[in-house]
């Protein structure tokens, strides 16, 4: 061993990763490997999401580790270009999780910067909707601006944009931040006109929703908006989420589509001044756009004056946000990096699933209510979807399953949580929930009343509180898992409907 040079100690150190990796790490390979270890049921836990990874990552995080550049660097600059490139946006900014990602993208509207009838200023109101995750309206409130929750759909679990007009409040709306919930994309077709006649900000929050795609018909004058992008032979325009939007954001926590451990990012979709904005506040909010580990990049470091400092003051240390220090590490990168190549077999493992769970639980319509992709109208047994009469569509990666029992059924969602809890087969509620009903935003209403602002009477997004959950999709699924899962469940809602 001491013989060898560096170059041939590194090779050999990664040789043994990878070794040591398939010896250990056999039950995090993807389920349509089908070479995971045997799985046992009742026994071996179905988890609803997690890790899906092979020696590759585990080579590429030791690899950057025995490097040891650490902060944001070359690999993270690889990582940012290549998902920038997927996705089709001009930029892709990595931070330390889709909620920082959240937090940033509002944050970045709110800089002194933008012009005076765009900046996002405290009392502003952004629309968003009441059934989701809590992060995707935190930062809302903790800019000091007012959420407006309009209603949730039960069957796609996206927001009910019949309702934005009655959102709309001129001179106080001046953004629009939503989910595209569990991998389902929202009703483009409304949300992008509504935001383009009213000049509003567009965030998506794309972070359970990556590989999603959402189409326009050769018709939609919407296209026009859009002159960069190829049309497909018809006409019809296809992009995927959060492409479509100012700013969108991404999540590389373990259960999402691609991970890095913890991580996120915040692409620009459009504009590229936004770029230095983003970056401010994810670094410290300082003026300076050079890269971490790098000077003057402006070939002008010495020669700005800015606030109230003398001029020629260091450009590094001049700050014009408050900001924060949100970046990943570079190893991190490099594990993305590697998943990101495996991304499109990660789609189709999660969209092949739905289908086999859907297919396997068809007997259920009676008692429980399935998912639909936005426009879809029904469900057919040969996997497709007959479509209303928009003439969009959509792709959907799905994040999860997601399920509602049905009124009058022998049974209710927390029964099946429970029997699904026995049979080790992870479970989830659709996040929050009705986030207006946790004690988080109950305290805010009563602390700030001005800072939120409801529109109906969200009986959409209690449904989804009271009867819905989700079970997994995601790539580590193997087939004997999603058999004993639907067969698990079909077992109970026969034991349940026998029984009265």
């Amino acid at each position: 061993m001491n013989a060898l040079n560096n170059d041939q100690l590194k090779a050999e150190i990664l040789r043994l990763t990878r070794e040591f990796s398939r010896r250990v790490h056999g039950s995090n390979r993807p389920g349509y490997e089908e070479i995971q270890p045997k799985f046992i049921p009742g026994e071996t836990v179905v988890p609803y999401a997690g890790r899906v990874f092979t020696e590759d990552e585990v080579e590429a995080a030791v690899s950057s580790t025995l490097d040891f550049w650490l902060t944001l660097g070359p690999e993270g600059d690889k990582f940012e270009n290549q998902l920038a490139e997927f996705l089709g946006v001009r930029k892709s900014l990595l931070v330390n999780s889709g909620s920082s990602a959240n937090l940033i993208a509002i944050s970045a509207l709110t800089s002194p910067k933008l012009p005076k009838d765009k900046r996002l200023r405290p009392g502003d109101e952004v629309i968003t909707v009441a059934a989701g995750f809590p992060t995707t309206v935190a930062p809302i409130l903790q800019n000091g601006l007012t959420a407006v929750f309009i209603d949730a759909d039960p069957i796609t679990g996206n927001a009910r944009c019949e309702q934005l007009e009655n959102a709309y409040v001129p001179g106080k709306t001046k953004a629009v931040m939503m989910a595209h919930a569990l991998g389902n994309p929202f009703d483009l077709s409304v949300v992008l006109p509504f935001c383009k006649e009213h000049d509003l900000w567009l965030i998506e929050d794309n972070c359970d929703a990556l590989g999603c795609s959402y189409t326009l018909p050769a018709n939609s004058p919407l296209i026009a908006d859009y002159s960069k992008s190829p049309l497909n032979p018809d006409g019809s325009l296809t992009k995927y989420t959060g492409s479509w939007s100012d700013l969108s954001t991404q999540s590389f926590y373990p259960p999402h589509h691609l991970t890095m451990g913890e991580g996120g990012a915040v692409n620009i979709v459009k504009q590229a001044a936004l770029k230095v904005l983003v970056e401010s506040f994810r670094d410290w909010g300082r003026d300076c756009w050079c890269p971490s580990g790098k000077d003057n990049t402006c070939n002008k470091r010495f020669g700005w004056q800015l606030g109230e400092l003398p001029e020629g003051y260091d450009h590094k240390y001049i700050y014009s946000h408050l900001g924060y220090n949100l970046k990943p590490l570079d190893m991190q990168a490099a594990i993305g990096s590697v998943q990101l190549k495996k991304l499109p077999a990660f789609i189709q493992a999660r969209k092949d699933n739905w289908q086999a769970l859907r297919s396997g639980l068809a007997s259920l319509e009676e008692f429980i209510e399935f998912s639909l992709p936005t426009h879809a109208t029904k469900w057919n047994a040969d996997g497709s979807f007959d479509w209303d009469s928009t003439g969009c569509r959509t792709d959907c990666s799905w994040f999860g399953f997601k399920m509602s029992v049905r009124a009058g059924a022998p049974f209710t969602r927390t029964d099946l949580a429970r029997h699904l809890d026995e049979c080790k087969i992870g479970n989830r509620m659709l996040f929050g929930g009705n986030l207006l009903r946790q004690p988080a935003f109950v305290q805010a209403t009563l602390d700030t009343p001005n800072s939120i602002r409801v529109i109906g009477d969200l009986s959409g997004a209690d449904e989804i509180m009271n009867s819905t959950l989700f079970i997994g999709t995601y790539p580590g699924l193997s087939s004997a898992m999603i058999h004993y899962i639907n067969e698990s469940i079909v077992d109970f809602v026969k034991s349940k409907t026998a029984a009265t």
